[in-house]
């Protein structure tokens, strides 16, 4: 090859490498890195934990009566105890009963853990995780999460590979999934505010490109996406009512301004159809703190996170179907999101902040599987 020639052809790669650089996409949620602490939380009942167990207050309680009655919260000799710990922002537990394991979410460290039940052991179960935020388990026992990275909800199939659920509506991006719920139908149904795009902490940052934070429906058929309910301000947890005649979604809106909702609002609902109506708020939050995640037990009480106000009021609020709060359950860290877990589904996991805990109930938990 002569002189020109090969300048030629160099010219030529740089072009071509100048090319790909220029498609190259950058790590999705690649923001946190693992805590260091050398002195990590203690494991175990947490301090001050008897029998029954203080951190249980119950709310509802009758005049002489033993324990905490009239609070699902309390199941006798039991106590709030702290499983893990070292994470930056754990959230969106979900129970599999089949391997007795739980994942969750540890969003800025871009990864799912999983915590085994049998035997304590606490390993990374994915990462990169796209900073999932929100999982559930399907009604085939496959994990259904939501990406602050990608923008997305993807499923897990049986064999492990990864289906995209939701990445778009009307042609454009989501803004950053939050929670999901799975009815009995098939039918995904999840939230999606602004929060994982906001910065590049629990995401990357980006503009929206949805007008609306919309709460969304995805056809267990058809593969549809389409919108269910549009007028909250920042729509984050969500979850059925036993019968799945009611549909509750939380609106923390009061991060974007002190006039907006700290709640949580309930909707009858048609599964099949797709359709809420008679919008009403089921329980105020008292501000400045904000519920973020929930669960229904097979009464119908609606089990709640809350944090990032009153460091007193840290932890799980439990509310009947009427909206009456019964009782509370103290964590000493702002809580995210809870579950019920356990072979009988009455042992509550609850994330908090850098923490996972757990306590038995004398509730049962409505998700199936």
């Amino acid at each position: 090859m002569d002189r020109r020639a090969f300048l030629g052809a160099m010219a030529a790669g740089a072009t071509a490498l100048k090319a790909t650089a220029a498609t190259t996409e950058r790590p999705f949620g690649e923001t946190g890195v693992p805590l260091q602490g050398s002195e990590p939380l203690p494991l175990g009942p947490l301090p001050g934990g008897r029998y029954p167990d203080p951190h249980v207050e119950s709310l509802k309680k009758a005049k002489g009566a033993f324990g905490q009655t009239g609070f699902p919260g309390f199941a006798g000799t039991m106590a709030v105890e702290r499983l893990a710990t070292g994470m930056r922002w754990a959230e969106g537990p979900v129970y599999f009963p089949a391997g007795r394991y739980l994942l969750f979410s540890d969003i800025p460290n871009n990864r799912i853990m999983r915590y085994c039940e049998d035997d304590g052991h606490l390993s990374v179960f994915r990462q990169p995780s796209m900073n999932s935020n929100g999982n559930t388990i399907d009604r085939e026992g496959r994990l259904i999460t939501c990406e602050h990275g990608g923008r997305r909800v993807t499923r897990t199939e049986l064999d492990g590979s990864i289906t995209v659920i939701a990445d778009k509506y009307n042609g454009k991006k989501l803004n950053s999934p939050n929670d999901v719920a799975v009815a009995s139908d098939g039918s995904i149904w999840f939230t999606d505010p602004i929060y994982g795009i906001g910065g590049n902490y629990e995401g990357i940052k980006e503009q929206p490109e949805q007008e609306k934070h919309n709460v969304y429906r995805v056809d267990p058929k058809s593969g549809d996406i389409k919108v269910v309910v549009d007028d909250f301000v920042e729509p984050n947890g969500i979850t059925f009512s036993p019968d799945e005649k009611k549909l509750y979604v939380i609106d923390t809106g009061f991060t974007d301004g002190p006039d907006n909702p700290s709640d949580i609002r309930v909707f009858d609902v048609d599964v099949g159809a797709g359709k809420v109506s008679n919008s009403k708020v089921f329980a105020e939050m008292p501000k400045p703190s904000i519920t973020d995640g929930m669960r229904a037990d097979t009464d119908g009480n609606i089990w709640c996170s809350m944090g990032w106000g009153d460091q007193n009021e840290d932890g799980v609020r439990c509310y009947n179907s009427a909206g009456e709060l019964l009782g509370k359950i103290h964590i000493p860290e702002t809580v995210a999101n809870l579950t019920f877990g356990g072979m009988f589904r009455n042992r509550l996991y609850i994330c908090g902040s850098t923490s996972l805990y757990a306590v038995y109930t004398s509730a049962t938990g409505a998700m199936k599987p």
